[in-house]
């Protein structure tokens, strides 16, 4: 493979085009141009062409991961799984294609493997420059939904389901004590006009309860609705 020509693109900084004889182009950061030796004449051997191919797959990784982290923050766990999922395979209906054959079982492990290892140096490099950070990211949840009205339980669960490391979770709900007027406000809002009866508490238990409160906050909220209905 000869080089025919090399030129910073036009629309990203810091990305470099390179063109060959054959007309194929591949896209690949400044730092590869360098670490590469690319320019334009130069003939590439089988290594060099491999260790380009797979700067460029490297560079089309990092860009899927800002752009995953621009349209909402994301704990590493989530990225990683987003950025090495299977790729979705499209067909338009009553299309007749003829699928390539699967891989054998060594290869795919083999591209696994790759995909995973590229996977976690972009997300350290994400880190290093504080696009991702699973402290910060923790907090946001814990605020996201106590700001709802859920209770430390649902809390926790959220950071669980997003794959936030445990060693982030009690500094992120400690921004998020109970607040018992609240949930009394949720108790009461539930009830609304209803008398306090055993079974219309107990639906009020429940429905704090699915919302993550623990007992001594519903406890609290049910005697207060309780004492309401005795000071009338």
């Amino acid at each position: 493979m000869v080089i025919e020509k090399l030129e910073p693109s036009k629309h990203k900084e810091g990305r470099w085009l390179v063109w060959f004889e054959d007309g194929s182009l591949v896209r690949v950061g400044e730092g590869d141009v360098v670490s590469l030796s690319l320019y334009a004449g130069k003939e590439l051997t089988e290594d060099e062409a491999a260790a380009l191919a797979a700067a460029a797959e490297r560079g089309k990784l990092m860009e899927r991961a800002v752009g995953l982290l621009a349209l909402r923050p994301m704990s590493r766990k989530e990225l990683l799984d987003k950025l090495t999922e299977p790729p979705r395979r499209r067909r338009k209906p009553n299309a007749k294609t003829v699928e390539p054959p699967e891989p054998d079982p060594d290869t795919l492990y083999r591209q696994s493997e790759a995909l995973r290892e590229s996977a976690e140096a972009a997300a350290d490099r994400l880190e290093e420059l504080g696009l991702l950070n699973d402290g910060e990211y923790a907090k946001t949840v814990v605020r996201h939904y106590a700001g709802k009205g859920y209770g430390v339980r649902k809390l926790r669960d959220e950071l669980y389901r997003r794959g936030v490391p445990r060693e982030y979770w009690e500094d992120a709900l400690s921004e998020a004590e109970p607040d018992r007027d609240e949930v009394y406000g949720l108790a009461r809002k539930k009830l609304r006009d209803g008398e306090p009866t055993r079974e219309n508490l107990k639906k009020v238990s429940d429905y704090l309860a699915r919302r993550g409160f623990g007992w001594e906050e519903i406890t609290a909220a049910l005697d207060r609705l309780r004492s309401e209905e005795e000071t009338e």
